[in-house]
């Protein structure tokens, strides 16, 4: 009888005691434990099990615990005799700072405060401890929101000491989310003080503590260790591209078609899932599944974008939303169907994000939102050159829509792309002049028209972003060969009864002589279209050369200019 599906459940008692639907990754509790390493960081996208599994490590190892092996016996773990032994046998302090966000410095470490006054609430035994000397008793009495931070900073490292001197017995620390507060603090604009305070706290907790047996952290991100992590020498790295733990967090494409055929589903339902889903790569394991979707899936039979869909994309939307038009422009070869080539360091520098788009071609890789499809090139200290592609067709999805949101925002988005199959030259102008402009607070246009190559390159992917959403009915390319030369965008379309387009863009410069003004820029493209015979490889194809619009775009900065049509 297939189980019941349960939506956002991220308690591994409440899922066991209910019967719910459940992968097996208890052998996780095994490998980690004989592995024996000090400090484990793992890095994984959203959404794929990290909560679940640091429940899971708690509820076995936990002295709280003691005694729930009925939550372990039907499961692989309890397979192995000398790991079954520790159950229930260690003090776990079990911290998550998925929900500290804050729009400043102050408000975010208020959030972690409670957090920890949260946790050691579940301590309260530990007041009565008459083991503890006046030193201790003083430092506990100190652990309340209105502490400062120093008191923070300290706060896990005394628990540490607190609860081995109770229990007699050093203690396993496992923190969920440990780069939320650090992901906000970037997009909110107080990175140097959170990361002062985030590298303190974890030298107190994780180096400099003689009460840890062993910790984890989980995260999306690797963060820099210049950033938080410059004084531990003792952290194990699990990153996406690590051997270890490949299919510890994630579905593999096994276990996604035993669900599926537990719950019912045809072998048609199988090759459709895996259109949508599969994609993503850990270490050297392929097809591997989003736990999220996965069980969307399996509750409600309907395809849809579940993990795209989720909280989580404000920071790739900016990213991408205030990059370079150099980013943009290969975002559309990405949403295209073809890939990018980039530097990835594992190691993401936040502050560096803004100028470096190698940074966060990394930053989407690190989160599941990019694929590697092959290393280019090797280099030292975990950097190489990577050849990435959307990770599936659901994030290609969700990419879709988040480029014609940013196209929407003036509730005109259509005018632009009816004009342009209409020849109507007024309303195209039209909108890149007035309507436009509302936009441009999400792009870069060049601070001056001789700025490189720049003001074009933004306006190639402003206008590739305004006709993604038309790729049901057209092919549309970019930066292609045909006749004598590269052309910048061209429409070529699906039903060959249809018009197709052709747009080359030209900056205004008046050091050409036979250039006074954007007038004769905008002609300047479209006699390039021409002398370039750009239309070739569409006549070649059967498209009747009057029915190929050939428009030329003239600008300088902000402004523009497009003249042409059918000519």
């Amino acid at each position: 009888m297939a189980k019941t599906v349960s939506i956002g459940t991220q308690d591994f008692a409440s899922i066991v005691e209910n019967g719910c639907f459940y992968i097996d990754k208890t052998s996780f509790i095994r490998d980690w434990w004989n592995n024996r390493d000090s400090v484990t960081l793992i890095t994984r996208p959203r959404r794929f099990g990290k909560t679940l599994t640091m429940s899971m490590l708690n509820y076995f190892f936990s002295l709280k615990y003691a005694g729930r092996s009925d939550l372990f016996e039907s499961f692989d773990v309890w397979k192995d005799e000398k790991i079954r032994t520790l159950q229930g046998t260690y003090p776990v302090i079990f911290m998550s700072f998925a929900g500290v966000k804050g729009r400043t410095y102050e408000e975010a470490v208020v959030g972690i405060k409670k957090q920890i006054v949260k946790l050691y609430s579940d301590y309260a035994y530990l007041k009565e401890c008459a083991e503890y000397d006046d030193n201790e008793r003083l430092a506990l009495s100190k652990i309340r929101e209105d502490m400062d931070d120093v008191h923070a900073e300290y706060s896990l490292n005394l628990l540490s000491s607190l609860l081995e001197k109770y229990h007699g017995k050093k203690v396993l620390i496992f923190l969920d989310e440990y780069d939320t507060p650090l992901q906000e603090a970037y997009i909110q604009g107080y990175w140097d003080d959170m990361t002062a305070f985030i590298r303190t706290m974890f030298n107190n907790t994780f180096k400099t503590n003689p009460s840890m047996e062993r910790a984890i952290m989980t995260g999306i991100t690797r963060v820099s260790k210049e950033s938080i992590f410059s004084d531990l020498n003792n952290l194990e790295i699990v990153t996406t591209t690590s051997d270890k733990y490949e299919t510890d967090f994630g579905f593999t494409e096994g276990e996604v078609f035993s669900a599926l055929e537990e719950q019912g589903y045809s072998e048609e339902d199988k090759n459709n899932v895996k259109l949508w889903y599969d994609g993503f790569v850990f270490g050297d394991y392929s097809d591997i599944y989003n736990p999220w979707s996965i069980t969307h899936f399996l509750d409600k039979g309907k395809l849809d974008t579940y993990w795209a869909n989720t909280s989580g994309n404000g920071l790739v939307g900016h990213l991408i939303g205030n990059g370079a038009p150099d980013i943009k422009m290969e975002f559309e070869k990405l949403i295209m169907g073809e890939c990018v080539e980039a530097v990835i360091d594992e190691q993401i520098v936040f502050n560096q994000l803004d100028g470096n788009k190698d940074a966060i071609w990394s930053l989407l890789l690190a989160s599941g939102y990019l694929k590697c499809e092959k290393i280019v090139q090797e280099t030292p200290e975990d950097i190489a050159i990577y050849r990435m592609v959307l990770t599936n067709f659901e994030v290609k999805k969700m990419f879709d829509k988040m480029v014609a949101d940013w196209f929407k925002k003036d509730g005109a988005f259509n005018v632009f792309v009816k004009s342009m199959f209409a020849n109507d030259l007024r309303g195209m102008n039209q909108y890149m002049n007035k309507v436009a402009l509302n936009t441009f607070s999400y792009f870069d246009a060049g601070k001056k028209p001789s700025e490189e190559s720049e003001p074009e390159k933004f306006y190639h992917g402003f206008v590739l972003g305004l006709l993604v959403e038309n790729a049901k009915n057209y092919i549309l390319k970019s930066n292609r060969e045909s006749g004598y030369g590269r052309y910048d965008i061209v429409l070529e379309p699906k039903d060959k009864k249809d018009v197709a387009v052709i747009i080359e863009f030209k900056v205004y410069d008046k050091e050409y002589d036979n250039e006074n003004d954007l007038e004769d820029t905008a002609n300047n493209a479209l006699k390039q279209i021409e002398d370039m015979k750009y239309d070739a490889d569409l006549i070649a194809k059967g498209i009747l050369k009057d029915s190929i619009l050939k428009y030329g775009f003239a600008f300088q900065g902000k402004k523009c200019l497009i003249r042409g049509g059918r000519v």
